[in-house]
């Protein structure tokens, strides 16, 4: 029979085996022959010239990430250290660079072992760090100030020199924030019904008719306003029946020829109609009898009444004067004195014909309110609310606003001083009794 080999047994991590008899060495090492533990094997990672030691883990993609940087700081303190010792600056970039890479290490780390989520953990809050100094550098960006170029240093100062400046846009005061709660006021609508006006006030405006009239004149015409305006006051009547009156009667004389004789008539006839349209209380017909020295009779006055409404078709619904005078003395936020002036110079306006027939209701209301400002020298004579609301600028208004200083500077020396009595007494604030505005006075005189 063949014999079989006996092979020894391995030996135990620790013993040696001599002639087949196990010895125990104190070390644990065999002798005559060394071999490395198997913890070693693999942990020695050489990055880029650096040697650092792999902890007794898996490399994660983080914390390799981390190494990585760490070896590439490294090299760029390495690199600039040499150009020092050159003795030449350092580039622009690596001083840039240098300013956020961390401090060098060493050439060899010894990282502890830790687990993946720590790893994790650390990298995110990294890149928090990183993004919080981003955007602390832009804010510092952001809030430096961009120099001016030379062509916008130029532009300002030119502007200045013209007296030409950005002047910061003035707040339009919302009038009707006081009748909020009133209904009467019809806040809702306001805007809406004077928009209205605007677009219906040249309906119903006369046309220049005082050419057409053979026996009478515009100083006729302005007897008669001067002594209804008497009338007016002396039964105490409302602003909107003066000014429906006047409106009257500027329509029949476009419509019709009116011999002298009848045109107190006229007049009178017009204000009985005007009364009955506004007033509560309206004077009886033998009231304007007796106001005319029985110069016409009841029947004539009633007459007449009847032939005017046939001429004017029935429309008494108008948009006068004193429908935008309301309104645009509310926009200018006046007191007593501001309001009294306006409907001085207003009233002035209504006796004037070429006033009446050139321009429009709402324009001549406008002109009286830039007007009396310029009489009582507010400031600003015309602001953004007024112009809102009025719908006219300063220049448009000039024309107008001159005519009606004109005849308040001469309303004290004037032959008809209806207007002028009225609006002296203490009542109304003796605002007749005011110098006329001298700026838009002189522009008068050098446009006659």
């Amino acid at each position: 029979m063949a014999t079989r080999t006996v092979v020894p047994q391995q030996a135990v991590r620790g013993e040696a085996v001599v002639g087949g008899v196990k010895q125990q060495k104190k070390n644990g090492a065999v002798e005559g022959r060394s071999r490395r533990a198997l913890g070693d094997i693999g942990n020695q990672v050489a990055v880029r010239g650096i040697e650092v030691v792999k902890p007794n883990r898996p490399v994660t993609r983080s914390f390799r990430a981390q190494l990585l940087a760490n070896a590439q700081a490294a090299a760029v303190n390495n690199k600039k250290q040499a150009c020092a010792n050159v003795g030449g600056p350092p580039p622009v970039f690596d001083v840039i660079a240098n300013r956020a890479a961390p401090k060098p290490a060493q050439k060899i780390v010894s990282v502890k072992p830790r687990n993946e989520g720590a790893a994790e953990t650390n990298s995110k809050e990294e890149t928090k760090k990183d993004k919080t100094v981003n955007k602390k550098k832009e804010g510092d960006e952001n809030s430096k100030k961009k120099p001016h170029s030379l062509t916008s240093v130029l532009t300002a100062r030119s502007k200045a020199a013209c007296g030409v400046t950005n002047k910061p846009k003035e707040q339009i005061a919302h009038i009707d924030a006081a009748d909020a709660d009133n209904e009467l006021a019809a806040v809702e609508y306001i805007e809406d019904i004077y928009k209205f006006y605007k677009l219906v006030e040249n309906e119903n405006r006369p046309h220049d008719y005082i050419h057409s009239q053979p026996e009478i004149n515009e100083k006729m015409r302005a007897i008669l306003v001067d002594w209804l305006i008497d009338v007016h006051s002396k039964f105490d009547l409302s602003l909107e029946t003066l000014y429906l009156t006047i409106n009257i009667i500027d329509r029949f004389l476009s419509t019709k020829i009116v011999p002298r004789r009848e045109l107190q008539l006229v007049g009178i006839s017009a204000m009985l109609m005007a009364s009955k349209y506004e007033e509560i209380w309206p004077p009886q017909v033998n009231d304007f009898v007796f106001l005319s020295d029985r110069a016409y009779t009841h029947e004539q006055i009633l007459a007449m009444e009847k032939t005017m409404l046939g001429k004017l078709e029935w429309t008494l619904t108008v948009p006068t004067h004193y429908v935008f005078l309301v309104r645009f003395i509310k926009a200018s936020l006046p007191d007593e004195e501001l309001e009294n002036t306006v409907h001085f110079l207003a009233e002035l306006g209504l006796m004037n014909y070429g006033s009446m027939i050139t321009h429009s209701p709402s324009k001549v209301a406008a002109s009286a309110v830039y007007a009396a400002r310029c009489t009582l020298n507010k400031s600003p004579l015309w602001n953004e609310t007024l112009g809102l609301h009025t719908g006219y600028s300063e220049e448009q208004l000039m024309d107008c606003a001159r005519e009606l200083v004109r005849w308040h500077s001469m309303g004290a020396s004037a032959k008809l001083q209806a207007v002028y009595r009225k609006y002296s007494n203490v009542k109304r604030g003796a605002v007749a009794l005011l110098p006329p505005a001298k700026n838009l006075l002189q522009s008068a005189e050098e446009g006659r």
